[in-house]
């Protein structure tokens, strides 16, 4: 089944936007500002709800919270937390490789520096967006067989898994190096 939007919290709106708009190439869809639900003695704190139409018909939103009463917090939902940035993370679909490597050339040219892994089902790329928190766009590259389920399921309630090491390295371009050629 797919989602309607999944939100992320935001301390700086306007780099948020520039990178859900211009690096990942989202359509701002619709704003609502409202009063905040938990009403404060002596002011109205109140809030931004930020649409982004993704390209197939799933949102991805930002809240723009304005609640003295909250204070300074850390937006990132790893790292805010004390946990790697790779943990919580948002993973968007590419419909294909090719159109991987098309999001990928999108970032470098926005000055956006890329990681990119194969894990050998699927591929990936990475960064991070001004909230400090992990973007991915990926590709599946094959079908899932009766014995991928079987493994999984075995994995998943062994009490020490065998881990994965496939000795492939994932392959890290630079922006400023991209720009250069």
């Amino acid at each position: 089944m797919a989602f309607h939007h999944v939100a992320v919290v935001t301390r700086d709106l306007a780099a948020t936007h520039r990178f859900y708009t211009e690096a990942m190439g989202f359509t701002l869809v619709k704003v609502v500002a409202a009063p905040n639900p938990e009403p404060r003695d002596g002011y109205e704190p109140w809030s931004r709800h930020v649409f982004y139409d993704t390209g197939n018909g799933e949102m991805f939103a930002v809240w723009d919270i304005h609640d003295a009463a909250i204070g300074e917090f850390d937006p990132a939902i790893a790292t805010g937390l004390g946990l790697p940035i790779w943990s919580n993370h948002i993973a968007f679909a590419a419909d294909s490789l090719d159109d991987l490597a098309a999001r990928r050339e999108r970032w470098l040219a926005n000055g956006i520096d890329v990681l990119e892994v194969d894990h050998g089902w699927c591929t990936s790329i990475y960064t991070t967006d001004p909230n400090n928190i992990m973007v991915e766009w990926c590709t599946s590259t094959r079908e899932f067989t009766d014995a991928d389920t079987a493994e999984a399921e075995r994995l998943l309630f062994a009490e020490i898994p065998e881990l994965e090491r496939d000795g492939r390295a994932p392959t890290v371009y630079r922006a400023a190096t991209h720009a250069s050629n």
